[in-house]
């Protein structure tokens, strides 16, 4: 595949979503104080979030970002709103037992629900759109397991979903690529840079401060105080939040051993045609499907283009190693894009755990949250709310995944070279459909 081949005359490497949103921030904060009551490390949705629940309520609030406003995975996913916690509620049971199990489950639920309310109550401009998301069954045997999911989930947790036959599937995708499929009505899609900005105005009005490429070099505990260590100064705090997900650094070596970063690449297609719009995206849902290696796609919000990502590489890499990969699965799934070019592609790393559960919490005084396994739009924001209200010592902070050891393993130091291997067995697998 030539670069003729794939990328169009107007391509550039940078987001779509940059093209109607600029995310510059043109009311910097100034100087670093020397002091706050509460330093957020990470200026995402997540530490956006708690730093906007912790102004409001009084408290001096100074988030401090590693680079700039959207150059971490908060401006860069897909913009895919699901209620994903990751582990099957069969899985968590094991684990915790029914009723936790079930709680743990709810949480994604509401993390949801939470957001889109945020969206209302606040009239965000972000184009929310609850168009829903249908999974594709990538075997027979996927569908069936399918099918035995929607029934789990509804009986055991209320999720409505609803199973697609695969002579039923052009309803949902003009494609044959897929043995029939599962939609979820709830789910939807949202413009995450239009999301970001709008939760960077809200945690400014409420009196927070935003500090840019200030990255985190130390957190030192200083009697009953913490100190920030960075290249703008020290700042002391009675408390700090580490926020960086995907990004957490040398910093807190802690918190990276816990932490498996993984790129996710992203390619736009050029416009396309109405018609071919319509006949390839009917309901205008947001996709995934059942491979281990998954890819995710939807329709840009103003349905003229495809945004198509997946993990085609392990971590941020240029789109001339990442983007054929991807414009060859996107071929496979819709032939009829066999000559579609790419205007825009881009890179990003998402935050994957061991246990595959988001977590939050404190260790050794200083709180976190971080780890959403690829859901992080729904639940960075809910869990970044839930961590400020535990700094504030409010009882609706409180969540069933409170004390849930944050895992690790022997020898891991943050560098995930396991994945490598991971990966390449899961890609037969898929190629096999097994």
């Amino acid at each position: 595949m030539t670069a003729s081949d794939l990328f169009s005359s107007t391509f550039v490497a940078r987001p779509f979503w940059r093209d109607d949103v600029d995310l510059s921030v043109g009311d910097p904060s100034g100087r670093l104080p020397a002091s706050a009551d509460v330093v957020i490390i990470g200026g995402g949705y997540t530490g956006l979030s708690a730093a906007t629940v912790l102004a409001a309520a009084g408290r001096s609030t100074a988030i401090i970002e590693a680079r700039s406003l959207g150059s971490g995975c908060s401006g860069l996913n897909g913009g895919q709103v699901s209620t994903s916690i990751k582990p099957s509620v069969a899985a968590l049971s094991r684990r915790f037992g029914d009723e936790r199990a079930a709680a743990i489950h709810h949480e994604g639920i509401e993390a949801l629900r939470s957001l889109e309310e945020l969206i209302a109550r606040h009239g965000l401009n972000c184009d929310w759109q609850p168009v829903g998301r249908f999974v594709g069954a990538h075997s027979p045997r996927h569908f069936d397991q399918l099918a035995k999911r929607s029934a789990i989930q509804y009986e055991r947790l209320g999720i409505p979903s609803q199973p697609i036959e695969r002579k039923d599937q052009h309803r949902e995708i003009g494609s044959d690529a897929y043995h029939g499929g599962l939609v979820y009505p709830q789910h939807a899609a949202v413009h995450p840079a239009k999301l970001l900005r709008e939760l960077y105005r809200l945690a400014r009005e409420a009196g927070a401060d935003y500090f840019e490429n200030c990255p985190a070099i130390s957190v030192q505990r200083a009697g009953g105080l913490l100190q920030v260590q960075t290249p703008q100064g020290t700042i002391v705090a009675r408390n700090v939040i580490i926020a960086t997900n995907g990004y957490t650094g040398p910093f807190s070596p802690w918190h990276r051993r816990r932490i498996i970063p993984i790129g996710s690449q992203i390619v736009a297609t050029e416009p396309l045609a109405p018609e071919l719009m319509q006949r390839l995206l009917p309901t205008g849902r947001v996709i995934t499907d059942t491979r281990r290696v998954i890819v995710y796609y939807r329709p840009s919000p103003d349905r003229t283009r495809i945004l198509f990502g997946g993990r085609a590489t392990l971590s941020d890499s240029p789109p001339g190693t990442f983007a054929p990969k991807l414009v060859h699965w996107l071929r496979g799934i819709f032939p009829e894009l066999a000559a579609v070019r790419i205007s825009h592609a881009w890179s990003g790393t998402v935050a994957f755990t061991f246990d595959e559960l988001p977590h939050f919490g404190q260790s050794d005084g200083v709180h976190y949250c971080m780890g959403y396994c690829g859901s992080g739009v729904s639940l960075s924001t809910y869990f970044g709310w839930k961590i400020g209200l535990q700094v504030l010592g409010r009882h609706e902070g409180r969540s069933p995944l409170d004390g849930v050891a944050f895992p690790t393993r022997p020898f891991y130091t943050g560098y995930p070279w396991f994945l490598t291997p991971s990966i390449l067995t899961y890609r037969l697998l898929d190629a096999l459909r097994i």
